[in-house]
């Protein structure tokens, strides 16, 4: 009974010393979680691109819009560029001459193909009677290549696609706020297209 006594006075006197050697000032050092760079965003501007191209539309003043030099570009071939994002849109123009369903087809098969990593894939329906111009929106979610792609069409002679892809390592967690941002800019742009006769 003693040594028991003994045992349990000696426990409680190195808790009493042990809890007074702890300062509630003393900083407890952690990791610090993964972050991620602010963004700022640029305030959206548009402008025109008119040309020679049979179809017009306007995008952003923050963007840089060149011809599309890559080898089997065609000549009304274009890419919208985001410097401070490092992202482009690859636009693409082809004339339908009885081959409007292929390019459908091609349209869904290249965003289909982005599945494989994706975890969900929303179509966003685009009607634009007044302008004749018809298509799909792809909004693909998770680490993809190319989270967002889409044609347009009036059906009979002209046909645009779109994609956007960005110049690093897909990561979601770090670009959904600049997919989400330029993905308004993807859409005044199918809703400012118009196509010439």
């Amino acid at each position: 009974m003693k040594l028991t006594f003994k045992l349990l006075i000696l426990f409680f006197g190195l808790s009493i010393f042990n809890s007074s050697c702890v300062n509630d000032d003393d900083e407890i050092y952690s990791p610090k979680p993964k972050g991620y760079y602010r963004i700022d965003f640029p305030e959206r501007k548009y402008q025109k691109y008119d040309s020679v191209c049979p179809y017009s539309f306007e995008y952003p003043s923050y963007a840089v819009l060149k011809q599309d030099k890559h080898m089997g570009a065609e000549p009304c071939w274009l890419n919208i560029n985001f410097p401070k994002f490092d992202a482009t849109i690859h636009l693409s123009y082809k004339v339908i001459n009885n081959n409007l369903a292929q390019y459908l087809s091609d349209s869904h098969e290249f965003a289909n193909k982005h599945q494989v990593k994706a975890t969900g894939l929303d179509e966003i329906v685009v009607l634009r009677d007044s302008a004749k111009v018809y298509g799909l929106v792809f909004d693909i979610a998770g680490n993809t290549a190319s989270s967002l792609q889409f044609y347009l069409t009036d059906s009979t002679k002209h046909f645009m696609r779109g994609a956007l892809y960005f110049n690093t390592k897909p990561n979601i967690d770090s670009l959904q706020i600049v997919v989400d941002f330029i993905k308004k800019d993807v859409l005044h742009l199918i809703n400012s297209t118009r196509w010439k006769e």
